[in-house]
């Protein structure tokens, strides 16, 4: 992941001011999105296993062809075992923890396409396909047997985008969202050893979204300037 993200954050910067100016054909969109997440954290270091259904609710605002700025709120499971994993655990004596947390996570994000995102003005390099990257900052909700957690999440994510029409939109992502709290599964450092730093040793999941949005808010129609 993080070879893959410097190099296109070196490219976003450059192409920071390039952009600053260019009128996107809609400047928002809204929809929804469907797929799976995993919790990873002290009984579960997988990122594929115990994956759970979740939906979403989406909405973007586009600066331009290559940024914008997306609120993405879902709803899901955190699903794991200590049996599952062959640890001991101090503070758990020998005690099996099963994971069964609703989640709701709402985060802001800004995403930034790799090429210029759209129709209309392909001569001006737009593309129906695009891959893209996001990172943003993001708030955690768990609901479980033990205790709720209200906590700030790091959402980091990857994905592609595709316009199957003028105004709707197709998009595969996946993310990691870096949580600020080790008791999203409902036990506190179950090693017995006192962590220092804001991510150290505090649990984190995964999300692979497929989502369709629509496009609104389209751009003034008779202003004769043509931008990209």
């Amino acid at each position: 992941m993080r070879k893959l993200l410097l190099p296109a954050l070196l490219t976003m910067c450059m192409n920071l001011t390039t952009y600053a100016q260019d009128d996107p054909e809609y400047r928002a969109e809204i929809g929804a999105g469907a797929g799976l997440v995993a919790y990873q954290g002290d009984f579960n270091g997988s990122i594929t296993k115990n994956m759970q259904p979740m939906g979403a609710v989406i909405g973007k605002y586009r600066f331009n062809p290559r940024m914008a700025l997306g609120l993405n709120v879902g709803f899901g499971k955190l699903k794991a075992s200590s049996a599952d994993v062959e640890t001991w655990y101090p503070e758990l004596q020998d005690t099996i923890i099963n994971v069964n947390n609703s989640l709701v996570d709402a985060g802001l994000r800004f995403e930034y396409n790799f090429w210029p995102y759209g129709t209309g003005r392909e001569y001006r390099g737009a593309r129906r396909l695009t891959p893209y990257i996001y990172m943003g900052i993001g708030a955690t909700f768990v609901s479980g047997s033990n205790e709720n957690v209200f906590t700030a999440n790091i959402p980091i994510g990857i994905g592609a985008k595709y316009k199957i029409a003028e105004r709707l939109n197709v998009a595969l992502d996946w993310s990691i969202h870096f949580s600020m709290s080790d008791k999203l599964d409902g036990v506190n450092d179950p090693y017995g050893i006192k962590s220092s730093g804001i991510f150290k040793n505090t649990d984190s999941y995964s999300m692979l979204q497929l989502s369709v949005t629509y496009d609104i808010m389209a751009k003034c129609k008779t202003c004769h300037s043509d931008r990209f």
